[in-house]
């Protein structure tokens, strides 16, 4: 589905850990050329070459210029979140190293994403639907361990089994209301 809109097809990227000083910081890249972004970006290996899911250690560089040393992330399409090519890098939680990265993937072709862009595309790929797409909101909300748990269970489908339940159930309810009005003149049960 997103790949017949237009417009989607771009690369986007984002820091998807809270601004400011912390240990780590994590930016998330999505999109057709995020591989080949980090790969201009991360000599250490051929990220194109690897398997999805794996995880690897090494210098980001800009050029000659040392970015960091990083954790980065491969989640290749369509076993990703975002049912894109998907690469997080691990970096350390500077607010200046990660502007510098962030300006340097930028640089080599991706954008800014938008908030909530993640999800919206994982949604419009059909990696989650609308009821897990808002739960998604609401378990980074979640202050109790109820609004947690009831996250979590719309995240996993919950809801939107209950919904498919009910959903079929009223189907089969109006197609034997139908079958009784086209057969009620007739002795047919």
């Amino acid at each position: 589905m997103l790949g017949k809109l237009s417009g989607w097809d771009d690369t986007i990227v984002a820091l998807a850990t809270p601004h400011g000083i912390g240990a780590i910081g994590v930016i998330r890249i999505s999109g057709t050329k995020a591989i080949d972004i980090i790969n201009s970006l991360f000599p250490s290996k051929d990220l194109s070459k690897q398997s999805t899911h794996t995880i690897h250690v090494g210098f980001l560089k800009d050029d000659d210029k040392v970015l960091d040393e990083a954790v980065v992330s491969l989640f290749k399409n369509p076993k990703s979140y975002t049912g894109e090519d998907v690469v997080e890098i691990s970096c350390h939680g500077s607010p200046y190293i990660q502007e510098q990265v962030i300006n340097a993937i930028v640089a080599k072709g991706a954008r800014l994403a938008k908030p909530g862009e993640f999800t919206q595309r994982a949604f419009l790929k059909g990696k989650l639907d609308l009821t897990q797409a808002e739960a998604v909101a609401d378990l980074i909300a979640s202050n109790t361990e109820a609004s947690r748990n009831t996250a979590l269970h719309n995240i996993r489908g919950g809801f939107s089994v209950v919904l498919k339940e009910l959903r079929d159930q009223l189907i089969q309810f109006s197609a034997l209301i139908e079958l009784e009005l086209d057969f009620s003149q007739e002795d047919v049960e």
